[in-house]
């Protein structure tokens, strides 16, 4: 059945179902999904370009503001890109440091997404268990950077704040009285039989579907697919503790869930053994001091919530770089719908498109549009958004 003959149902750009705006047409013979086209470009903030205007140390600031949920992620694999141009080796401390902000975004972000999927499907119990366990959480990262979003914590070279002994203990004791309510939720959402009959068997993604859409993070490895770069290319203190990679085999929405559930408490018994490795230590450096970054090109990554967040970051020897590119899991992750919603039923379809916890601000892009016969740029960012703001004002019936 062509498109024109189906039934078309809009999700988006402004739907109950979408944090951000995006645009998905559902194409479908009764409640049968039969084609998903995604209509991207809601959000133009331009912020590689932005980037090539600050300084190295200025770019933190920018990158961390990518996605207020992956908000150490940037940072992170940033810090990894521009440090490996001139060989930075990070102080240990500042290793075990980055880690704890690292995991407690895992753990905020899983809850955040647990959260939501549970109000998609009406379980909104779970909603509220989710967003109240996640309070403490956002208290810790209080406790360590003053903020609970966009942490400004990273630096070239190390952190910009130590973790104290006082500090420490609060953090622990945080941590034993959030153990037993992850158990109590986690137990709660795997063992119920209306989640399982919901869940499971819904928007399933087989392994080869992984590789052939390089899908990355929890909805490859709910699919069996272990990947993660926290182990594939350790950077932090990740190859100096004891922790593993959590992969389910179902790779339906139920498994994605079970990952991203069972991740919170290895990320817990990672930020544990960073703690007592800092009580231990009880002093040394969390930073060295750069005075420059020399010409060259650096490549850094890191394991988001979402999975692999990737930065290239070119220098001239200057204090900015000259290019920088950004690639959040979303981008490879948003695209294996195709696979997931074809041939489930409305319903489903809907859970499906949320289930690899996408991010549409991170997948924007700011794009240049040429004549491909002759190569001639046609219009330029500032062309774009003229063009894009005269359309708005046009739908808004103001011209």
């Amino acid at each position: 059945m062509s498109q024109s003959k189906q039934a078309f149902i809009p999700i988006g750009p402004y739907h109950p179902l979408l944090e951000e705006p995006e645009y998905f047409k559902l194409y479908c013979d009764g409640e049968i999904v039969r084609e998903v086209v995604w209509e991207t470009g809601y959000n133009h903030r331009g912020i590689e370009k932005i980037c090539e205007s600050k300084t190295f140390e200025q770019v933190f600031y920018v990158v961390e503001r990518i996605c207020g949920i992956c908000s150490t992620s940037h940072p992170f694999a940033y810090a990894n890109a521009v440090e490996s141009i001139p060989g930075i080796e990070v102080p240990v401390r500042a290793k075990f440091i980055r880690s704890i902000v690292g995991e407690l975004e895992r753990i905020h972000s899983h809850l955040l997404w647990v959260g939501l999927a549970g109000h998609f499907l009406g379980y909104n119990t779970v909603f509220m268990w989710a967003w109240k366990y996640r309070e403490p959480i956002l208290d810790m990262f209080e406790i360590i950077t003053g903020n609970r979003n966009s942490y400004a914590m990273f630096t070239i070279g190390g952190v910009r704040r130590d973790i104290n002994e006082a500090q420490c203990q609060q953090l622990e004791k945080i941590l034993d009285q959030l153990k037993p309510k992850m158990d109590m939720l986690i137990g709660a959402v795997m063992d119920d039989p209306v989640i399982h009959a919901r869940l499971k068997g819904v928007g399933i993604l087989t392994a080869q579907d992984i590789k052939d859409y390089g899908a990355v993070g929890p909805t490859a490895r709910a699919s069996g697919v272990r990947i993660d770069v926290r182990r594939d290319d350790p950077y932090a203190a990740y190859d100096m503790i004891d922790w593993k990679v959590i992969t389910a085999e179902a790779g339906d929405v139920f498994a994605k869930a079970e990952v991203r559930l069972l991740e919170i408490l290895e990320s817990i018994k990672i930020i544990r053994q960073c703690l007592q490795r800092l009580r231990k230590e009880n002093g040394g450096d969390i930073r060295i001091k750069v005075k420059e970054i020399p010409p060259g090109v650096g490549i850094g990554h890191a394991e988001a919530p979402r999975g692999e967040v990737f930065h290239y970051v070119k220098s001239d020897g200057a204090n900015r770089p000259v290019r920088h590119k950004v690639r959040a899991p979303s981008y490879t992750n948003i695209p294996t719908f195709r696979k997931s919603c074809v041939g489930q039923t409305i319903s489903d379809a809907a859970i499906a498109l949320a289930a690899v916890d996408p991010c549409y601000c991170c997948t924007e892009r700011m794009a240049q549009v040429f004549d491909y016969s002759n190569g001639k740029p046609l219009f330029g960012g500032k062309e774009l958004i003229r063009l894009s703001q005269k359309k708005t004002l046009d739908i808004q019936g103001k011209r």
